[in-house]
């Protein structure tokens, strides 16, 4: 019989396997497993792409020998309805499985317990909850994204140890060192879509892509209340290579300039959408992006754009890069601008923090708490 700690291992091994899926299997989680027989692994498998084989049945499919009577060990509860992909529950049933270790429950309304029913009802016993907060953590843009409909927003930005994001004069390049600026491009790879204001590609005239080895570029999506992004700008450009959406006001889009504006974007193969009022209502487009199936943001933009999204309290999470500089200056700018927290009380605080060491940099992580009536 396996102790604690080879059930934890076995887990690991899947937990491992599933983030194989990362950047691929959006709107879908992450999902590995791990087939074990006479204390050997005989088969492994991974959600490997959105509306392809879960990763039970990709597993059981290439075991090379009879699974039955094995363990399967699984990230997240098994499915059991029929959706672009046959039932898993199915399979296992099939193959006659001895016995089922699940990681996390699935809270789609669709399972929500009914997977691990069913195995049980036939005849399968079934443990749940093995690494439970690892696998809960792997998928937190499902989890969030399942309950609430709408998208994960994690903020990123690079800061000096002072606290400023470029120097007066707008230099910025480069604030934290090499390592740090690759892992930030395996965030681009985590999350569906990436944010940024028109500031900063009035700026920088950023490409906004993926540079990870096997990477997937992230759907652009810029706002510009005014449409004033440049026509040769590398967002345009690439407009028919990269998925980008361009968020106006409503009434930019009312005025002939602003509607030719929109078509010539269009016309270069990027969509342009509206929300209210003179300036873009990050809620909305949330709402909107939603609609479109991106479960998931990535902000990376400047302290404009951040003041808003900590204002609109969209922001689930907080990627801080700290570089080992001091810029000072009254008008370098901080991270986040806009009016701020008129009292301590009101300020937002991050919850559940890790601190982590990236070649001469540090990587600080956290979860926004908003204050309550504020």
């Amino acid at each position: 019989m396996e102790t604690e700690i080879t059930k934890e291992n076995y887990m690991r091994r899947a937990l491992t396997l599933a983030a194989k899926g990362e950047g691929r299997t959006s709107p879908n989680p992450m999902v590995g497993c791990v087939i074990v027989k006479d204390g050997r692994i005989i088969s492994e498998g991974y959600h490997e792409r959105y509306g392809e084989y879960h990763a039970e049945r990709n597993a059981l499919m290439r075991c090379g020998e009879d699974p039955e009577g094995a363990d399967l060990y699984v990230t997240l509860e098994p499915c059991c309805h029929q959706g672009k992909t046959p039932p898993c529950t199915d399979i296992i049933l099939e193959k006659k499985i001895g016995r089922v270790f699940v990681g996390s429950p699935d809270s789609n309304p669709l399972v929500a317990g009914k997977g691990v029913e069913i195995l049980r009802r036939g005849g399968i016993p079934v443990e749940t909850g093995i690494l439970e907060e690892e696998c809960r953590k792997l998928n937190e843009v499902f989890y969030h994204y399942i309950s609430t409909g709408l998208p994960f927003v994690a903020a990123k930005y690079a800061m000096s140890c002072d606290g400023k994001i470029a120097c007066a004069s707008g230099d910025s390049r480069w604030i934290t060192g090499e390592a740090a600026r690759r892992q930030v491009h395996m965030l681009r790879k985590r999350y569906s879509s990436i944010l940024a204001g028109i500031g900063t590609v009035l700026a920088d005239d950023p490409l906004l892509n993926c540079r990870e080895e096997e990477g997937v570029d992230p759907v652009r999506i810029i706002c510009d209340s005014r449409l004033r992004i440049p026509e040769d700008s590398q967002i345009v450009r690439t407009g028919k290579q990269i998925p980008t959406i361009i968020a106006a006001s409503e009434g930019t889009l009312s005025s002939r300039g602003g509607r030719a504006k929109a078509d010539r974007l269009t016309a270069a193969g990027i969509e342009v959408l509206t929300t209210e009022g003179e300036t873009v209502d990050l809620s909305a487009l949330m709402r909107h992006l939603a609609d479109r199936n991106i479960d998931s943001v990535l902000i990376e933009g400047g302290s404009k754009i951040n003041a808003a999204a900590f204002a609109s309290k969209i922001v689930n999470k907080v990627y801080a890069y700290v570089g080992g500089i001091i810029i000072g200056g009254e008008k370098a700018p901080a991270p986040v601008g806009g009016e701020g927290a008129g009292d301590i009380a009101g300020a937002v605080r991050l919850g559940n923090m890790e601190v982590e060491t990236i070649g001469e940099d540090i990587c600080i992580t956290g979860y926004p708490v908003y204050p309550e009536g504020k």
